[in-house]
């Protein structure tokens, strides 16, 4: 045991007849050795997402004192939070890793260490509201551009769903309000999304901060308007539907929507005495069926309806529903859909509004990517890492899209990173290449060469 010493090892003398050493002496090795798939989804999007995104900052530093440009500063926070390190306190774990020196386009063996945590907080702090204004409209053209070049510019329909969520806060952070709908203090990020035809996966295309105490459908309309025009340039054939949950509808977003030509949309909205009062004969059937069936029970309808706020009637989709559960008694559950559709009450709702649901999904695996680490004390420098955790997850969707003839295809974002990216290698750098050493016994070796080959790489 002479050859290690207690901060190199650690020993376990009888968990078998030998005693079982673990060293950490592997020069040049990185527990991150997948992470390279990042790089090349990067590259998917043009020029590179991040570089794109770094495009939009300027820079006030004196350019001959910097090691740290830029754009290697957005490649370290957005692939480090893509491989799980949520803040920019983790700088000191990884920043003499081969893998996270190579993604930031440094030598991993004799290149510079990466930046330090100050440096990181400084680099968030010097942000302005216009540089973070253009990178919004970027991380969303280049999305939906990247998507117009895949499909050819053709899709039938693009779908534009959009959610707020909470940021939860605790300190003294800027414009940091007590929500009651959420029943503590935060921000209130709304996230928005494109989906085409009908795949499954919703990509992410947009990620704005806003105050706690803001409503629902505060900033609306700008991000749709934005989002409306790039996809009529990336799908000029297309249709448009927008789908949003109630909080968004206002006065505002619906005459922003009736003006729009060839967009469909589907609305919920909060219940009030003349609705409720227009959906009783449906909720007296809903109830006769419930009692006879002893469950469940839904009925369709639709309406003409305006409110005060309103200069014309919209058609209301009517779900008339009584919910039973075992051991319980029954209740009303009545909900409104405000739609310019046509077609039948029950398929608006079931086969079109419902499908908004799946977004909770995509907002879950944002929070696995820590898009609501909003602890800098600045406003706008929180905006920066909602953004750059927005451009995270949408190279992993990326990863996941060219997933799709493995056992991968359906992954959630936190199993991707886990089979993927977290991978033990050892880096070697020389004069004509780099070579990443993997475990020949990697169990998902071939979903990764798969997934390589389908974001560029050739087999060597």
């Amino acid at each position: 045991m002479t050859d290690f010493t207690p901060t190199q090892c650690v020993l376990f003398s009888d968990l078998e007849r030998r005693p079982i050493v673990l060293a950490f002496d592997q020069a040049h090795g990185s527990s991150d050795g997948g992470a390279i798939l990042l790089s090349a989804a990067n590259q998917r999007f043009g020029d590179g997402l991040i570089e794109s995104l770094s495009s939009c900052l300027q820079d006030g530093r004196q350019q001959g004192k910097v090691d740290h440009p830029l754009t290697d500063l957005m490649r370290q926070r957005i692939y480090s939070l893509a491989c799980g390190y949520e803040d920019a306190n983790d700088a000191a774990r990884i920043g003499a890793d081969p893998m996270h020196k190579l993604l930031a386009g440094r030598d991993p063996v004799k290149g510079l260490d990466l930046a330090s945590q100050p440096t990181l907080s400084r680099f968030e702090n010097s942000v302005t509201p216009r540089s973070l204004y253009t990178m919004g409209m970027t991380l969303a053209e280049r999305v939906i551009m990247r998507h117009g070049k895949r499909r050819n510019g053709h899709a039938r329909l693009v779908t534009i769903d959009m959610d707020p969520t909470d940021a939860a806060t605790y300190g003294a952070q800027q414009l940091s309000f007590f929500n009651t709908h959420y029943d503590n203090h935060c921000y209130l990020p709304m996230l928005g999304f494109v989906s085409f035809d009908n795949e499954q996966d919703q990509y992410l295309c947009a990620a704005l901060l806003r105050p706690g105490n803001v409503g629902a459908a505060s900033g609306a309309v700008g991000v749709l308007r934005r989002l409306i025009e790039l996809v009529r340039t990336s799908f000029p054939k297309s249709r448009i539907r927008v789908r949003l949950d109630g909080g968004f509808a206002s006065p505002v977003l619906f005459k922003f929507l009736d003006a729009e030509p060839k967009v469909e949309y589907v609305l919920g909205m909060a219940s009030n005495a003349v609705l409720t009062r227009h959906c009783e004969e449906a909720m007296t059937v809903a109830r006769l069926c419930s009692g006879l069936t002893d469950g469940t029970e839904h009925v369709y309808g639709d309406t003409r309806y305006a409110a005060k706020s309103w200069k014309r009637e919209r058609r209301v989709i009517i779900k008339a529903e009584v919910v039973k559960a075992d051991g319980k008694e029954a209740r009303d559950n009545p909900r409104f859909v405000v739609t310019n559709m046509k077609q039948s009450a029950r398929w608006l709702y079931e086969e079109v509004y419902c499908l908004r649901g799946d977004i909770e999904n995509r907002i879950k695996e944002l929070k696995a990517l820590d898009v609501d680490r909003t602890s800098c004390t600045n406003f706008w420098a929180n905006q920066l890492r909602v953004l750059m955790a927005a451009a995270a997850y949408v190279l992993l969707q990326e990863i996941r899209l060219n997933a799709a003839l493995t056992s991968l295809a359906k992954a959630q974002v936190w199993t991707l990173r886990e089979r993927l990216l977290k991978l033990g290698a050892r880096v070697v750098s020389t004069v004509r290449r780099v070579v990443v050493h993997l475990p020949e016994s990697f169990p998902w070796k071939n979903d990764f060469q798969n997934i390589a080959m389908a974001l560029g790489a050739t087999a060597g």
